[in-house]
């Protein structure tokens, strides 16, 4: 590990769940090995110059999942389950909204939907009818992925495959089950 000339490191936060970049932040070898032994992310305040650990005010702690170092050695990823906002605005990221992978993206768009019914939406639509139907269409886009898989071609596959995901998107709103849910449930099948 490389440290610049006052000792510090930079350490990006990433989600576990989402991988999206929370907020950027400063560590020396002690708060790194403070986040080594505890498991929490523990950080170097340049400005207060105090080691902290992240959420011991806020309560919006990090549980360090991973610790990573880049190619070149001076700089450090810890990959975290953050409870609450990262930054000290209040903001879910320090970088504004979320950006989110695809399924984020498109969860967010289908909550948006849902929200404001825009006239000539599918997903309203679809919203609209209920979750019996939204469930419907979601075993039959099971059925054509499974057809897909067995009888067609890669590109017939990831179609289907996405217009899978996509109402089971819109079954999970219905259903107002956060995507982050789900992905937690993954997340701790996992390890």
């Amino acid at each position: 590990m490389r440290f610049g000339d006052d000792g510090l490191v930079p350490v990006v936060a990433q989600s576990a769940l989402a991988g999206e970049v929370l907020m950027l932040a400063y560590a020396d070898r002690e708060a790194l090995q403070r986040t080594s032994d505890t498991g929490q992310a523990h950080y170097r305040s340049r400005s207060r110059g105090g080691l902290w650990r992240k959420g011991e005010t806020s309560g919006h702690a990090q549980a360090v999942r991973e610790v990573r170092v880049d190619c070149d050695g001076d700089a450090v990823l810890y990959v975290v389950r953050q409870q609450g906002p990262a930054c000290h605005t209040g903001a879910p990221t320090c970088f504004g909204e979320p950006t989110g992978g695809t399924l984020t993206r498109l969860a967010r768009t289908v909550a948006e939907r849902a929200r404001d019914k825009p006239a000539g939406s599918y997903t309203a639509e679809l919203l609209d009818a209920g979750v019996a139907r939204i469930a419907q269409k979601v075993g039959e886009e099971a059925v054509e992925t499974v057809v897909a898989a067995t009888s067609e071609d890669l590109s017939r596959l990831a179609s289907e495959a996405a217009d899978l995901l996509y109402h089971l998107l819109v079954l999970l709103e219905a259903k107002h089950l956060p995507l982050d849910r789900v992905l937690e449930e993954l997340d701790a099948r996992a390890r």
